[in-house]
């Protein structure tokens, strides 16, 4: 049989990979600039991403399932002692890079669960929950934040050296296929099934809808919507203003 060009990754996959690679730098330079406004801003939409693409990890195509790619010790062992992916082929993650990929997610998860608890030193600047807790609670959160971005960024780094580590020594090309979607298979392998773009916008209106509400603090137990909140009342000049 001849090789096939399939699509293995799709768009959806895509858009919150890339996505994830342009938020974290720009997040990064947002803290260090204090510009903390757009900084909650790019922190929410991570926020959506992260919940989209956990849903996603569930009921969205087959090789976006953490059910279809996640591995245990041995499946992994088995893997490094494979034949180079080209004439072992692995359509989707492979058990390797499966744990990179659970790692990043949860370490994304944890980072910006943190931001939403977390303030300034001097209580100025705040993520949206941090009314729900202490002081001493959303300073922690705060410390928190900082240590995870540096372990973010260390397995970030990590990551970046398997994929040129796949490029050189396995033969593997991870980056086109991630652009694409497609890859060429050298034997024949079965083309995964890919979600509906209903389903993407289904998913993505709940992990929107998600990201929003916790930006006005969760109502009804923290803040308020912008349209409950009960105008402030105008000053009425007393009666002694006009003697």
């Amino acid at each position: 049989m001849a090789a096939a060009k399939l699509v293995v990754w799709d768009a959806p996959v895509r858009i919150v990979h890339w996505s994830f690679v342009a938020l974290l730098p720009a997040l990064w330079w947002t803290a260090e600039t204090r510009q903390m406004d757009l900084h909650f801003t790019l922190g929410l939409t991570m926020l959506g991403l992260v919940t989209f693409r956990l849903a996603w990890g569930v009921v969205g195509s087959t090789t976006a399932r953490f059910s279809r790619f996640v591995a245990g010790p041995k499946a992994i062992a088995r893997y490094l002692k494979s034949a180079p992916d080209n004439a072992n082929p692995v359509v989707g993650h492979n058990p390797l890079g499966a744990l990179s990929v659970v790692a990043l997610l949860a370490l994304l998860t944890a980072q910006v669960s943190l931001g939403l608890f977390a303030q300034d030193t001097d209580a100025v600047d705040s993520g949206p929950l941090n009314h729900l807790v202490s002081w001493d609670t959303a300073t922690a959160a705060s410390e928190a934040h900082g240590i995870v971005f540096n372990l973010l960024a260390a397995l970030i780094v990590l990551h970046v050296a398997a994929i040129v580590f796949y490029r050189i020594v396995r033969k593997n090309d991870l980056v086109t296929p991630m652009i694409s979607g497609r890859k060429t298979f050298a034997s024949p392998v079965a083309q995964p099934v890919l979600a509906s773009w209903a389903k993407a916008a289904g998913v993505a209106a709940i992990a929107v809808a998600i990201a929003v509400w916790i930006s006005f603090g969760v109502p009804p137990w923290g803040a308020k919507f912008p349209w409950d909140e009960t105008a402030p009342a105008e000053d009425v000049p007393s009666v002694d203003s006009y003697m």
